[in-house]
């Protein structure tokens, strides 16, 4: 919580901070990167980097916390600091970190806004900073604890499968052939990579397959390029050049769109395009422990075609005795098919409903006022976001 001083002082500055925090944020990786070039090169996405996602993702994330210490001083954005501590539980974030991102960030603070930036205003903001930083890095401690400390590990892939025109899925297992913790079905892992240029860059992909056992699956969509930005690298690199026999440093799961195996409310799990590789694990997971209760499955793609891992979402699905399967698909839909756009108004939601959803951000936020129109509580809708959360840019947390 603030203090009663510094929450006065943040809320009559809020305004004026929040209209500059994206050429504030600019301003704070430019600082950052000519400080320590080798954090563009081997931690931060160069893609997210070259088209501004990641600063305005920070500049909403930061924004947001600061509305809830003023606004609801009594609750913290939980949901918020649990997307991104496990983001960087994934990457491997050490506590000293936040302190080189605060030198640069608050450098660019007072670069931006000059004289308004009294000691009084440094000293309020400095306050909401590590407030923030302090929460995620005590989450980030726990994620660590749970999973025995940030590591990568040599996962050797046994096999390649190609699921659509552009997404293959990659079966690994380790390559030191120790055991295998479990995870949650929705978490993802982070995958390093050596490109050719020498960086060593990181993305995060879904688990698709079943927890358990000692193979793990990531399915992977290739990024047509666009321009000058290397959108897409990693994914790119993975379909061009690995394969059976490759070893590739992977994370630990993390992630909190997880499925609660504890829950007992009817679940809706809806999702579009690549979107789909976490329901799939959530389905299987299901399947597998012959979940009984109401399970509807909403999905959206270009095409069947363009439907990757259908077989698997439709096979999860027909094992569970109370499932309801809806798939939309804007070109080619089969006569038993929807056209279009996912629209709920035909779907039946059952009181009480938790919600899941993955892909792009406007299918998101379309399904979930959908959902809240139909009488779904907003705490019972969680998302995932595939790369910088943009959400809170937006809507707020």
């Amino acid at each position: 919580m603030l203090s009663e001083q510094s929450a006065a002082t943040v809320r009559a500055t809020l305004p004026a901070v929040a209209a500059s925090l994206d050429e504030i944020t600019e301003r704070f990786y430019a600082g950052l990167f000519t400080a320590r070039p080798e954090l563009l090169r081997d931690l931060f996405n160069r893609g997210n980097q070259a088209a501004g996602t990641q600063r305005r993702a920070l500049a909403g994330a930061f924004a947001a916390f600061a509305v809830q210490l003023v606004d609801s001083p009594e609750t913290r954005p939980d949901a918020m600091l649990a997307r991104i501590a496990h983001k960087h539980a994934s990457l491997g974030i050490a506590p000293e970190q936040y302190g080189l991102v605060h030198e640069h960030l608050f450098a660019a603070i007072a670069d931006v806004l000059g004289e308004a930036v009294t000691p009084e205003v440094a000293a309020a903001w400095d306050e909401v900073y590590w407030l923030m930083a302090n929460a995620l890095v005590a989450v980030e401690k726990r994620l660590y604890e749970e999973r025995g400390g940030p590591a990568w590990r040599r996962w050797e892939v046994v096999g390649r499968d190609t699921e659509t025109a552009d997404v293959v899925s990659l079966r690994l297992r380790p390559a030191d052939d120790g055991n295998v913790a479990g995870f949650r079905a929705g978490q993802y892992v982070s995958v390093r990579v050596h490109l050719p240029d020498g960086a060593r860059q990181i993305r995060q992909y879904s688990l698709s397959g079943a927890p358990g056992g000692r193979i793990r699956r990531i399915s992977v969509k290739s990024v047509r390029r666009d321009g000058a930005a290397p959108e897409g690298e990693v994914s790119n690199h993975l379909h061009a050049r690995v394969r059976v026999g490759d070893v590739l440093e992977l994370s630990e799961p993390y992630g909190d769109l997880a499925l609660d195996d504890t829950d007992r409310a009817p679940l809706l799990l809806a999702s579009a395009g690549i979107g789909v590789t976490p329901m799939i694990a959530m389905l299987a997971r299901l399947a597998e422990r012959g979940h009984t209760g109401p399970v509807t499955v909403v999905h959206g793609d270009r095409s069947p075609a363009d439907h990757a891992l259908r077989a698997d979402h439709e096979g999860y699905a027909a094992q569970l005795p109370d499932a309801d399967v809806h798939f939309w698909y804007e070109q080619d839909a089969p006569a038993a098919g929807r056209s279009g756009l996912v629209d709920l108004s035909g779907v039946p939601v059952a009181e009480g409903t938790r919600a899941y959803l993955c892909g792009p951000l406007p299918f998101m936020r379309s399904v979930r006022a959908q959902l809240i129109a139909k009488g779904v509580a907003p705490a019972a809708v969680h998302y995932e976001v595939f790369g910088p959360d943009l959400w809170l840019s937006r809507t707020g947390v």
